[in-house]
């Protein structure tokens, strides 16, 4: 087997293997790499050693048996057995579903979360999109601070069921989406800085010094990243990849890593032949972040869409704080823009920011399916204080206008049946004093906001992770049932008629009134009630119902409309002529 190394400061390196060293030669053909070839069939633990230092993982490692901090193992991609062949599932017409392995059950590993992949087959969902999956330091996390960018956390399972989990999603229809997080790595088992330059002073992010994307060194920096993508798609068989926080991704070369990322997937697509993609988190508000390679933009397939989440949230909660100041102070009218124009701040004043934001996006050109539309993410319930989500009460309008909205919709885990277990933010440091510090800074920052310390969770309390994990009983109970039922519904509706995935922006029509929203999709009409009080909604064509929330009706008379129950939703078609849009 070849063993290679990127570590261009070092005199000499050495790999360790059943107690025994060999040396590793420079590589005449790539400066700053070493390699040699030795024996060593799948399992077998190894470490680098670099000028007589500790043995120190592979950056390149595949699995991390023992953790972040422990040796490296060999693995063998091409001996697992795949059922199946798979033919790829596309981005266009997707609804995904957003899921943590480590409590979507109380068991946290891939093989217990793919017994549940008939619940998601029969919800409707078209892919599975997991939260990082990279080894971190203890058992129990959210992700977003792993080493190791190749491998698979190993109390979930590690590699191998990881591929299991992929393959049962796929003979159940189901693609695979991976979170992965290439703007920083965990402050507790970071390796990477004694093998070369992969971070740099030349730019700061709020997790200290940047990646390495534009410094000396950065080529191979670049490289590491993008193979590590690349790898996950092609070793994993996964049809895409989210990317974390793409807004801090400091890169000033004219070539950015986003858009060369994208040719090398887009390449791949065509190797492999089966349709892939990739899906940022952005806060940029850029059209350029999805717009294609050849209009001068980076070529990323999706992005997620917090203005859409934003004025939703707002919509059904009245919350105000914060960075929701001026969705709050638009009412439903911000639900209506972001509908028809991708970005509620498209150029317009941030107070949250205190400056103007954003970029408009062209509705005639930027098809919708680039925009991740939810009511939900890890990150709005997560990075509350005590993790709350929305209440049934609340999910039935915003489900009915995330499942008929012209983006690709995506549910957070446990959303469909309105789950009442909060999902809190989690570590498993066993470093008590980063721990600590952790739990501390937690509490610090809500105290800010007004919460008293003692009520923030502590996130290193193993009873934190517990409650964040899903019941799996509440779905058998009536109001949960009800309300799964709905989003079953949506769900089928959106997938049997055209209308309800036509990504054409310019061809939505919102309306508000008060607080009530009507959305016009070519013949359907999407109505939704925000208030506690039954409200009637004009239509602009006599209609019939298609789905509604128990209390609605259609109001007899010479003008159409609709009656909505406090909180109510329905879906209609136009049975006449309109009036207007």
């Amino acid at each position: 087997m070849l063993f290679e190394v990127w570590a261009p400061l070092a005199q000499q390196v050495e790999i360790l293997i059943d107690e025994r060293t060999h040396r590793l030669d420079p590589d005449p053909s790539r400066e700053g790499w070493w390699r040699t070839e030795l024996s060593a069939p799948a399992g077998t633990r190894y470490a680098y050693v670099l000028d007589g230092g500790p043995p120190l993982p592979d950056p390149r490692s595949r699995r991390q048996p023992d953790g972040p901090d422990g040796p490296s193992a060999v693995v063998d991609h091409d001996a697992f057995a795949w059922s199946a062949p798979w033919p790829g599932r596309g981005l266009p017409g997707a609804v995904l579903y957003e899921l943590h392995i480590g409590t979507f059950t109380p068991e946290g590993t891939f093989d217990a979360a793919a017994e549940r992949l008939p619940h998601l087959a029969r919800l409707g969902v078209t892919h599975v999109q997991l939260m990082p999956v990279c080894p971190f330091p203890g058992t129990n996390g959210w992700g977003y601070e792993g080493v190791s960018l190749w491998a698979v956390h190993e109390p979930y399972g590690g590699p191998e069921a990881m591929k299991r989990f992929v393959d049962a999603a796929h003979r159940h229809g189901l693609g695979v989406v991976l979170d992965v997080v290439h703007n920083h790595l965990g402050p507790s088992g970071n390796h990477l800085p004694p093998f070369g330059p992969y971070f740099t002073d030349r730019h700061h992010t709020p997790w200290g010094d940047a990646v390495n994307l534009d410094a000396p060194g950065s080529d191979e920096v670049r490289s590491f990243l993008a193979g590590s993508a690349l790898a996950w798609l092609r070793d994993y068989r996964l049809d895409g990849l989210r990317l974390d926080a793409v807004h801090a991704l400091v890169d000033t070369r004219a070539l950015h890593f986003l858009e060369e990322l994208s040719l090398a997937v887009d390449g791949l697509s065509a190797a492999l032949g089966r349709p892939l993609f990739l899906i940022a988190e952005s806060d940029l508000n850029d059209p350029r972040t999805t717009a294609p390679r050849e209009a001068g933009g980076l070529g990323l397939h999706a992005q997620w869409s917090d203005d859409f989440h934003h004025a939703l949230h707002t919509a059904v909660t009245g919350e105000a704080q914060g960075y929701y100041a001026d969705f709050a102070a638009a009412g439903p009218a911000a639900l209506a823009k972001t509908l028809g124009h991708g970005f509620f701040h498209d150029g317009t004043h941030s107070s949250f920011r205190g400056r103007h934001h954003g970029r408009p996006l062209d509705p005639s050109t930027a098809p919708g399916h680039r925009l991740v539309g939810y009511a939900q993410t890890h990150d709005q319930v997560g990075n509350r204080a005590t993790g709350d989500r929305l209440t049934v009460r609340q999910l039935a309008a915003a489900a009915a206008l995330v499942l008929t909205s012209p983006f690709t919709p995506m549910l957070f885990m446990g959303e469909e049946w309105g789950a009442t277990t909060p999902w809190q933010f989690f570590t498993d440091h066993h470093d008590r004093e980063l721990g600590a510090a952790i739990t501390r800074g937690r509490r610090r920052e809500f105290a800010g906001h007004g919460w008293a310390e003692q009520d923030v969770p502590d996130p290193q309390d193993p009873a934190t992770r517990d409650r964040s994990c899903l019941d799996w009983a509440e779905p058998d109970k009536p109001e949960h049932r009800e309300l799964l039922d709905w989003y079953r519904a949506l769900i089928a509706l959106r997938r049997a008629q055209p209308a309800l995935t036509d990504p054409q922006l310019d061809a939505v029509t919102a309306t508000a009134g008060g607080r009530t929203l009507r959305v016009a999709r070519g013949p359907f009409r999407i109505v939704a009630n925000f208030s506690d009080a039954p409200a009637r909604v004009p239509l602009n064509a006599p209609c019939e119902v298609v789905l509604a929330r128990p209390g609605c009706k259609l109001l007899p008379g010479a003008e159409p409309a609709v009656q909505l129950p406090a909180r109510g939703a329905a879906v209609l078609r136009t049975t006449g002529a309109t009036v207007d849009g």
